[in-house]
């Protein structure tokens, strides 16, 4: 594949609908602090090109998990497998309620009808295409989502009284929150919280995916592959960055009248699609523009959810961890078969979203369950040369456990009422009629168990250091890996230098075949250079 469709895709592939419309409601709620995952996004960049992708591109694995089997065993790489598997299951509802929920405000079409197109398309074109297919409508969809967010943006502006008034009414209502440094991490969004749980969290999604690594995979060199996380890395900051913008636009159009208070809408969650209506309705396509943007992002996310959990399936499971050999044929059957259950399952879990609200904090917690869990194991693998199988597996294990108990507790005692709401308060003075603001009952959090206060940006990093943590002291006291036996190209350049050289003269004499070299040679140029012209390998042998 090329770097700027696969740069795209990866893109599509982390943008759903869930950053359109999540975003805006965050700032809205919650002041312009979660801007600074930005940087957040920037450094991640850096990790990803030179700590995590150059392991990646010298084994040529075709599954990220394979690296697992490599450096651990295929226990570990079957069990992280499966633990994928539920966490990319439990992600996939959200990405097909969110498109369905902001057509539903726009054409108050049947919310369940919405769900069944969406998923039905979904998996027609997945079914019929693979990869290739949802790298190429990945990228139409993501320039169709990108132009509708820049549109109402710009247009935002236009019918409003200006930039200046724009971060006046901002300020005037304390959203413009960018330098609160308090240490707490009960705080919902500190520079640190942002900066590191957004390092975190980016990190993990795109240096541990398999929907991400499939795609670097498909570059013919390291070089290749760190040009397209460039590419995906200023895409995503921009993309980021004006759905925070647009939640500025919100709240100053609002800023009178807030529309939950009013009875515009029932959850947060319809903001965006309710100012759109609101702000630009009158002008023909502009609707259909945002929410074809939208149902661009929801498709390119459900879409690399199905291709990654069928590869997953199929390279992990049944290959690596059963230890079968299925024909082409049978290949093709347990793939094709496993999109069809997908979207059958996808369908079900859906319903359970229906009543939900503040949906990035959400899906953001139960994403982070694995994916800091995954971040640890990989980071453990490439960094701790000592680290084995039983510390990976009892490393791993204290992680998802920890994480996943931070995140239910704190979702559980939300959602009972335990925990009093960190939202800035909004003002009903310009709504129409006898509008007021329900009162909040007060809480005492002291009562409640302090992890389940934690800011939900630090459920990722906390899954990180348990699993490097834990995993490097076990791993320490249950006969650590013998360093000179290790192979060099299974650990990070970045540590290359700390490594006995025995491990690099077993690199050798693994590395030194006619066919490794001459893939080494043909990956130091262009495809077109040399593999057309002298038609295929055997020709430039």
């Amino acid at each position: 594949m090329k770097v700027v469709p696969v740069a795209i895709s990866l893109i599509g592939s982390y943008v759903s609908g869930v950053t359109i419309i999540g975003t805006p409601s965050e700032i809205y709620h919650y002041g312009t602090q979660y801007f600074l995952v930005v940087i957040g996004i920037m450094l991640q960049g850096i990790a990803l090109s030179f700590i995590y992708l150059p392991v990646y591109s010298a084994l040529k694995v075709g599954s990220a998990f394979e690296y697992l089997e490599l450096r651990f065993n295929s226990s570990v790489r079957g069990v992280s497998s499966f633990m994928s598997i539920f966490s990319t299951f439990t992600y996939m509802p959200f990405v097909v309620f969110v498109p369905a929920l902001s057509l539903n405000q726009v054409s108050g079409l049947n919310l369940n009808l919405i769900e069944v197109v969406v998923i039905l398309s979904c998996v027609i074109y997945t079914f019929m295409g693979g990869l290739k297919a949802v790298v190429h409508t990945d990228v139409w969809q993501v320039v169709v989502m990108f132009l509708s967010m820049v549109a109402v943006a710009v247009l935002a502006i236009y019918y409003s009284n200006g930039l200046g008034a724009i971060f006046d009414d901002v300020e005037k209502g304390g959203r413009l929150i960018l330098t609160n440094t308090n240490p707490s991490p009960y705080v919902r969004h500190t520079v640190w919280s942002a900066i590191i749980g957004g390092f975190s969290y980016f990190t993990a999604i795109n240096a541990c995916g398999q929907h991400m690594v499939q795609r670097y995979m498909s570059l013919p060199s390291l070089k290749k592959c760190q040009q397209a996380s460039f590419l995906f890395t200023i895409g995503v900051a921009i993309f980021v960055s004006v759905c925070c913008f647009s939640g500025l636009l919100i709240f100053s159009k609002y800023k009178d009248c807030d529309p939950l208070s009013a009875g515009l809408i029932t959850n947060d969650d319809q903001l965006m699609p309710l100012f759109v209506v609101q702000s630009m309705g009158h002008l023909y396509g502009m609707p259909g523009l945002f929410i074809a943007g939208i149902f661009g992002a929801g498709l390119s996310s459900l879409s690399s959810c199905f291709n990654t959990i069928s590869l997953v399936f199929l390279e992990d499971i049944v290959r690596g961890f059963f230890k079968r050999q299925p024909s082409e044929r049978v290949s093709t059957i347990l793939i094709k078969s496993s999109i069809i259950f997908q979207g059958v399952l996808t369908f079900f879990l859906v319903f359970l979203l229906h009543y939900l609200r503040g949906i990035l904090s959400v899906c953001t917690s139960i994403a982070s369950i694995a994916s800091g869990t995954f971040l640890g194991i990989f980071t453990l693998g490439m960094l701790v040369p000592w680290a084995n199988t039983t510390g990976a597996a009892v490393g791993g294990i204290s992680s998802i456990l920890l994480a996943g108990w931070i995140t239910f507790g704190s979702q559980i005692a939300a959602a009972s009422g335990q925990l009093k709401s960190q939202m800035l308060p909004v003002s009903v003075e310009g709504c129409l009629g006898n509008v007021t603001i329900p009162e909040e009952h007060w809480v005492d959090q002291d009562e409640v168990f302090p992890l389940y206060r934690l800011s939900y940006q630090w459920i990722n990093p906390i899954g990180l250091v348990t699993a490097l943590v834990v995993g490097a002291l076990v791993s320490l006291v249950t006969k650590p890996t013998d360093i000179k036996s290790l192979r060099a190209e299974l650990m990070s350049p970045v540590i290359h230098r700390f490594l006995p050289k025995e491990c690099f003269e077993a690199c050798n004499q693994n590395l030194d075949t006619p066919e490794t070299l001459l893939n080494q040679v043909l990956q130091e140029y262009e495809e077109d250079f040399i593999v057309s012209p002298l038609r295929n390998k055997n020709s430039f042998k």
